[in-house]
Formats: structure tokens, sequence, C-alpha cells
């Protein structure tokens, strides 16, 4: 009879043990090497996760975040999956700034059947040619960014283009999809010149004289953070900006217009985020909760930390569990709450339908800021069905 008990005692013991674990969500991204973005990103997600703890939790158990710097370098960022899923049994993984690190990411996941969030990347690769069961992205592509841009890019009247983008993943992606949406609007458009610097090693001087020996109407530009600086400051120097049109990924980010200040080179066409202009409900709840928080007003990376957790706190509460397969079976056309408004993944590719917002950038108060612009809905710029199925690998879509 004792030894029943103390059996039963046993049992409820680990029962309600198991009952106050907490659900474990590992984060890896590039803290030390890109902290103008992954700072607020950080911020972004220890808010959602204060909430909704704060809340009760999940499943009626505590969210915990274990963070990982992987410094930029994706052998540093599968050592830390490798340990977040070995040793620290994390339920999902999360997080992945740049393309490559983004891919190698999503490569563990598949091999280890781990759900991984990927935050941030934005190459398409990672939904399309190496897409796997396993990996759901959040921002908009750079396909979706691209198709964005060339809505504003086809009414120029520049026939001659040229590209200078960072010299990986996500640079050559952005420039294929670039070219491509635009000769399939402008099919009088030509490209003259291309530049492609090692990310963050960007000789403005000598890649401007090369841009503009070919004499083009326009330049699309991808370049981001000290490399958009370097460029920005040079073309300006040089009387190129604004004289020649340029359309631009991403530098329409507070993370980049807070460096550039009163360098901001007027008219460029970019996406970006006018978060001090926003006034949707969502949005005003959540800036008002980031600063009450953090003492500051939220950038790009703060939405896509917050989102990403808003992402997978809804796909725990679909499936009901956090048994990696009913997530990914959750996560295939989960809605979702975000900042800018009511997302979805894609069940075909597991792509977010999270937007961006489309404007032109200018200089109020010594400050960049964006202008004319717009929200683009995610869910209008993702490519057809059929242009997915002759993408991805079949075995990614079961």
């Amino acid at each position: 009879m004792k030894q029943f008990v103390a059996g039963s005692l046993a049992l409820v013991a680990s029962v309600v043990l198991a009952q106050g674990a907490p659900i474990k969500i590992g984060e890896i991204n590039s803290y030390s090497a890109i902290p103008q973005f992954t700072q607020p990103y950080r911020q972004g997600w220890e808010l959602a996760v204060e909430e909704v703890n704060a809340a009760g939790g999940l499943l009626g158990r505590k969210v915990e975040v274990i963070a990982r710097d992987d410094a930029g370098k994706p052998e540093e960022a599968l050592r830390h999956a490798v340990e977040l899923t070995s040793k620290e049994k994390v339920d999902v993984l999360a997080g992945g700034f740049l393309s490559n690190i983004g891919l190698a990411l999503a490569d563990h996941a598949a091999k280890n059947k781990r759900l991984f969030v990927a935050s941030e990347p934005l190459t398409d690769a990672i939904v399309w040619d190496k897409g796997n069961r396993y990996t759901f992205r959040l921002r908009p592509s750079t396909y979706m960014q691209a198709a964005m841009l060339v809505e504003e890019a086809a009414k120029l009247p520049a026939k001659r283009w040229a590209t200078i983008a960072p010299n990986y993943e996500y640079g050559q992606s952005a420039v294929a999809s670039f070219k491509e949406l635009l000769k399939a609007k402008r099919p009088d458009v030509e490209f003259v010149g291309e530049q492609w610097p090692a990310q963050g090693k960007l000789d403005a001087g000598s890649t401007l004289s090369a841009i503009m020996n070919s004499k083009p109407d326009a330049i699309f530009n991808v370049t981001f953070a000290a490399d958009l600086a370097r460029l920005v400051r040079e073309g300006n120097q040089r009387g190129v900006f604004p004289r020649v049109p340029v359309v631009s990924m991403l530098s329409g980010e507070p993370e980049y217009l807070d460096v550039l200040k009163d360098e901001t080179p007027r008219g460029w066409i970019v996406t970006g985020y006018p978060w001090d202009q926003i006034d949707t409900p969502a949005h005003a709840s959540f800036t008002a909760n980031y600063y009450r928080k953090f003492n500051e007003n939220p950038k790009v990376g703060s939405v896509v930390g917050y989102a990403t957790m808003q992402a997978i706190f809804a796909a725990i509460k679909k499936a009901g569990s956090t048994d990696n397969e009913k997530l990914v079976t959750a996560m295939r056309g989960l809605k979702f709450n975000t900042p800018f408004g009511p997302a979805e993944f894609r069940a075909i590719d597991q792509q977010s339908t999270m937007g961006a917002f489309v404007g032109k950038l200018d200089v109020r108060g010594g400050k960049g800021t964006m202008v004319q612009w717009r929200y683009a809905d995610g869910k209008a710029y993702l490519p057809s069905d059929a242009y997915v199925k002759a993408r991805r690998p079949a075995e990614a879509m079961r």
C-alpha cells in the first residue's frame, strides 16, 4: 500500500511539474553583428512575451524565450540551433536576420523536424527552391517587396536601369525578382549595369563610378546598414542624388533613416515604416505599449520581433499543443495579428501575408522620413500557386 501511495504521489508530482514546465522558444539572431535592427527586434519579442505571460501564458504554461547570438555567422547559428534543440529542448526555433543564416537554420529545421519561424531573412529561396515543411517566413520576401516597388518603378520614364546589391543570397534574389517583374510590366526597359559589393564592404566611390559609366536613367538599390550610408553620402557629394531616380528596398526603415538624418536622399522610392504617421488602433496600441516599456519609439525590427511571437503564440493556441507536427498543421493557413494588421501564412509556400509600406523619402526637421506612402498588403503581392509549384519542392508541400 505504501508503495502504491508513493508511486501515486510521484505520478501526481510529475504531472504537476509537466504542467508547470514553460513553453520554450529558441531565438537565434545577429545581435552583435547588426544591433541597429536586432536590438529593437529583441525588445519587440520581449514585449510580446511579457504580455502573453501577464495574460496567463499559453496552455496554462509560462512562455520562455532562450536567445542566442549568431554574430552574423551561419556556423554559429547552427551550433546554437543544435544546442537549443538537444540540450535546452526548445519547442520552437525562431529568428534569423541574414538570408544565408536563415537558409542554414531552415535546413537544420528540415533535418531535425523542428518548427522554424524565420522572422527576418528575405530570400525567396527559404520558401521556394529550398523550402521545407518545417520552415515558415514572416516578413514580405524580396519577391514581394520587389513587386511593391515595381508598381512605382514602372511609372518612371526610365528605360536604362542599373542595380547595386550585396553579393549574397538576399541581394541576388532581390535583383532577380526586380528585373523579372519590371520587364513584365515594361518590356522596353533594359538593365545596363550592375554592381555586387560584398556585404558591409562597399567602396562607394568605385561602385558609383562604375554604375554611372553605364549611363543609367534610374538605379535599383538593395544595400542597407553601413553600406547604404556610404552610398548615400558619396552619391550626395557627387550630385548623383537626387539627379538620378533611385528605387530602394528597405531604405525607408527607421533603422537606416535615423543614421542618414539630413543626408536622406529626397525622392527615393522605398519600402519602409513611417511609424509616426500610422493611426490604426492596432498600431497605436503597440507603439504606446512599446514606448511605455522601453522609452523609445519602435522600429521595423520591433514590429518583426513582436509579430514573430504573436504568430507562434497563435499557432500554439490553435494546435493546443507544442508537438511539432501539430504546430506545422496549425501554421498552414494560420491567421494572426500584427501591429500592421491581420496576416496569415499561405499554406502552399508557408509565406506570411504581412505587408510593407511603400513611399518616397524626404527630410523634415533635419530627419529622414517617408511621404506619399501607402500600406501594401502582402497578400496582393504573392505570386500565383502555379509559380510557387514550379519552384518549391513537392515534398515541402506535403
